[in-house]
């Protein structure tokens, strides 16, 4: 696996751009899936109406905040959010993927972030990708290789965005948000999963 010699790049151009090469068809990052009205619409609903959680997690000998909102559905829960099922509608006609479930994140300011880390492969289904939209304000997301800790691929995440990583990727790169002093709005990842045992899920 290697990642491609686009890296550190910002895109302009809303066809997809091959981030991370490996054979079940790396990270692949495509601006302008979702339109800009239908992903504001998103975004707000999803902002006022999602009953957003604020977690703690241990980290060393303490007891921290974790910076960001969450929130997780099945995708088959008579709860489920409408712009939710029409972003899965549409990722599934897009990837030919079952997702069965989504996980939101919901970053208030440049304060809020996601350290890096790769998915639990525990909780996917062997060989299916992760699809991250992105609504809201951009922020730059950071993957790296965890043989190679210098080589770092940047990629600002646009509103409407799609970000499609494989499972395999999961095994050699992190991903992560980090934080920033720059002036940055309110911005909420979606992001669909296929999930063993999906009636154990949240």
């Amino acid at each position: 696996m290697r990642a491609s010699p686009c890296q550190d790049s910002l895109f302009e151009s809303d066809a997809p751009r091959l981030l991370v090469e490996d054979g079940e068809g790396g990270v692949v990052y495509q601006p302008g899936l979702i339109g800009p009205a239908t992903a504001d619409r998103w975004f707000e609903t999803l902002r006022d109406e999602v009953p957003w959680q604020s977690q703690r997690r241990p980290m060393y000998d303490r007891i921290v905040d974790v910076p960001r909102l969450t929130a997780g559905y099945r995708l088959s829960s008579e709860h489920l959010p409408a712009p939710l099922r029409e972003a899965a509608d549409l990722l599934r006609r897009h990837t030919g993927e079952p997702f069965n479930a989504v996980g939101l994140n919901f970053y208030r300011d440049g304060r809020d972030s996601v350290a890096p880390h790769n998915d639990k492969l525990h909780i996917l289904v062997p060989h299916h990708p992760i699809a991250l939209v992105s609504l809201g304000s951009p922020r730059r997301m950071t993957i790296r290789s965890k043989q190679l800790r210098r080589s770092a691929i940047h990629v600002d995440l646009e509103p409407g965005s799609l970000l499609l990583m494989s499972y395999d990727s999961q095994l050699h790169y992190e991903h992560g948000v980090p934080k920033t002093k720059q002036e940055v709005g309110p911005r909420i990842s979606l992001a669909f999963r296929v999930r063993p045992d999906v009636d154990r899920l949240p």
